[in-house]
């Protein structure tokens, strides 16, 4: 049941957000459907979910946050030299686009490709908005713990 208690981790929130960096969105939920989710479950940057806590249906926030806040710093060792013979003979890579691994655990990796060379191709695993500024606006729809 829905309630208008202070967000907490665990807790259930729909909300609408919109992110945007060095004025370009990223993402705006506010023309669409709502996204519904579980607080402290991984399915958003910590640091992003941190500005949630405490919070209720009907609060309305914007964030202008400092370069690295939200997505944290650019780390040059998130940067890797790869082997070509790590990607498919037939793909199509593209600096600035994205790849995506299959790790023995079943998750995903996702990165950028950066450079590509004769036997090497260049990923950037850094999130994308790394060490950027980034403006996070937030509206709570509702909030439900258990």
């Amino acid at each position: 049941m829905p309630d208008s208690a202070s967000l907490r981790l665990g807790d259930q929130v729909t909300l609408h957000y919109r992110l945007a960096c060095n004025g370009e969105e990223i993402v705006n939920t506010f023309a669409a459907e709502p996204e519904t989710f579980r607080l402290s479950q991984g399915e958003i940057d910590p640091r992003l979910e941190a500005l949630l806590i405490g919070l209720q249906a009907g609060d309305h926030r914007t964030y202008e946050l400092d370069p690295g806040a939200a997505f944290g710093s650019h780390e040059a060792s998130m940067i890797h030299d790869l082997p070509r013979s790590d990607f498919a003979a037939d793909s199509v890579l593209i600096p600035g686009h994205e790849v995506e691994f299959s790790l023995p655990n079943g998750q995903t990796l996702h990165g950028i490709v950066r450079s590509i060379a004769a036997d090497s191709v260049q990923v950037d695993f850094n999130h994308p908005l790394a060490g950027l500024p980034v403006l996070f606006e937030v509206k709570i729809l509702a909030t439900q713990s258990d």
